[in-house]
């Protein structure tokens, strides 16, 4: 390694060298020949008004001449400047566009009971729901009371092999013939088997158009699409309004089906005995990456199809519960050992917390853990209801499903969800200046105040640089081979001190 240093030493040396013999080999032009190359850039050169300097004899006129070069090229500078300084604050601007298409892809929809479990599984195990809470915790907020905290322990003690999951996905509100009376897509049945099931905050939800499937579901109309008639039976599902869950429906989210679906802020609600509809748009949203935008186009999810600020919160808070945990919670992505209630309680809980408080998993600046999307695409949608049913419909209920008119009432929900037109909306942030604009802007800016472009900055260059040149070969090269002037004055006091000796 050092005689690879200084084999390099030797050849930089050498190169040096070199380039002292040929500039001390080249001749020093003289003050003239100097003079005349001046003379001759300020005649030739295409920047406007320099020549008119040179050659006017008029004093005047060679300082009005002044003046006017000198004030354009303060123009300009100033110019370029406010150019440059408009360009480095990164503006951007937004384009909508509204797309029609002959199909449009339907989006997915999960459904969910807003009551949880099943009535006689919960009926001497009310810990259930708070336990139900604590694991969900991952998905939102949730503060744990401490007046559970000694019947936890108990429950935990005497149940160690017991699984929330299993008992969830075996107690949980239920999707069959029974619950789902009528559906129907576009004109074609659909049945409980064209539903995926996934775990969110809501317990057993229903996934239709999930992305298993091997073509996705596209509509043709619009004011057609997903009509849905559930049971809800409320005798049967209950669940505990202490937490919150004081309503008696079917909630549910549009979602893209590539994104997992996200209730919390974003979920739909329809109570019983009404009938919703639902008008959905679908909205396409393109931002810019930094410093335009906030996305970050580098950052990849693992386990979700695409990137969404959703799914990458999922992932970090897996990461970390994983990392202090040892293990990872059923209801986030991931590959790992499943935590059990006791470590859902004592570690995974607090680990939720620390995140929270330390923010360790945050979202929407580019610098942030979960910035942004790049591309986003949302269903916007407008729901109105009315009341399910009529008399008349009453009646046809009744003597179709074998019901009474206020069971029909108390526990039936009708949903229809349907496009309103066949076309998207595209919102697109865009770069307010690209470099092509900015260097045309620049090039406008010297050819109106100076009458210059790429040529005449080369002629510049050209000037300063062969002026430069000559001055490093004087002062560097030249200037120690001047006679030196003290030589003969000391050689002449010698010859003083000699005399005065004899």
């Amino acid at each position: 390694m050092e005689q690879f240093g200084k084999c390099v030493g030797f050849d930089a040396r050498g190169l040096l060298e070199k380039i002292r013999l040929y500039l001390t080999r080249k001749p020093l032009p003289s003050l003239e020949e100097r003079k005349k190359f001046d003379h001759e850039f300020a005649m030739s050169t295409s920047f406007h008004g320099v020549h008119n300097i040179v050659q006017t004899r008029s004093k005047i006129r060679k300082v009005l001449w002044m003046l006017v070069v000198l004030g354009s090229i303060i123009i300009v500078a100033w110019q370029i400047w406010n150019r440059f300084t408009n360009y480095f604050s990164w503006p951007t601007t937004t384009s909508i566009v509204v797309q029609y298409v002959e199909n449009i892809e339907f989006p997915a929809v999960t459904f969910c009971n807003l009551n949880r479990f099943q009535a006689h599984a919960v009926a001497n195990l009310s810990i259930i729901f708070f336990l139900w809470s604590i694991v969900s915790g991952v998905l939102h907020a949730f503060d744990i009371d401490n007046k559970f905290s000694q019947e936890l322990k108990d429950f935990l003690q005497g149940n160690q092999n017991f699984s929330i999951k299993e008992f969830t996905r075996n107690n949980g509100f239920y999707l069959n013939n029974s619950t789902l009376l009528e559906c129907d897509f576009f004109g074609q049945p659909c049945y409980p088997e064209d539903f995926e099931h996934v775990f969110t905050e809501y317990g057993n939800c229903f996934t239709f158009n999930h992305m298993d499937l091997l073509s996705r579901r596209r509509v043709s109309v619009s004011g057609r699409g997903l009509s849905l008639l559930f049971d809800i039976k409320q005798a049967q599902f209950t669940d505990d309004p202490t937490f919150g869950f004081i309503d008696a429906g079917i909630t549910y989210v549009i979602h893209s089906a590539k994104e997992p679906p996200r209730f919390d802020g974003l979920g739909l609600s329809t109570p019983v005995g009404m009938h919703a509809h639902a008008a959905i748009s679908q909205l396409k949203t393109v931002i810019q990456e930094y410093p335009w935008g906030e996305c970050n186009p580098n950052i990849k999810l693992q386990h979700h199809k695409i990137y969404s600020t959703y799914g990458c919160l999922q992932e970090c808070k897996a990461r970390h519960i994983q990392d202090k945990c040892g293990c990872l919670p059923f209801l986030l992505p991931g590959n790992g050992t499943e935590c059990d209630l006791q470590k859902f309680y004592s570690c995974v809980s607090p680990a939720l917390y620390k995140i929270e408080l330390m923010g360790l998993c945050t979202v929407g600046t580019h610098n942030s853990t979960c910035p942004v999307p790049c591309e986003e695409t949302d269903y916007p949608t407008t729901v109105t209801y009315s009341s399910f049913a009529s008399e008349k419909a009453l009646k046809f209920f009744s003597t179709k499903l074998k019901r009474s008119s206020e069971y029909i009432r108390e526990n039936l929900v009708y949903i229809d969800i349907k496009y309103h037109d066949l076309n998207y909306k595209m919102t697109r942030q865009q770069k307010a200046r690209s470099v092509s604009e900015l260097l045309a802007d620049v090039g406008g800016q010297l050819g109106l105040f100076c009458g210059a472009s790429m040529i005449t900055i080369i002629e510049i260059v050209e000037y300063v640089f062969t002026n430069f040149c000559w001055l490093c070969i004087f002062l560097l090269l030249k200037a120690p081979e001047m006679p030196q002037w003290n030589i003969p004055a000391q050689n002449e006091q010698t010859d003083k001190e000699g005399i005065q000796e004899c």
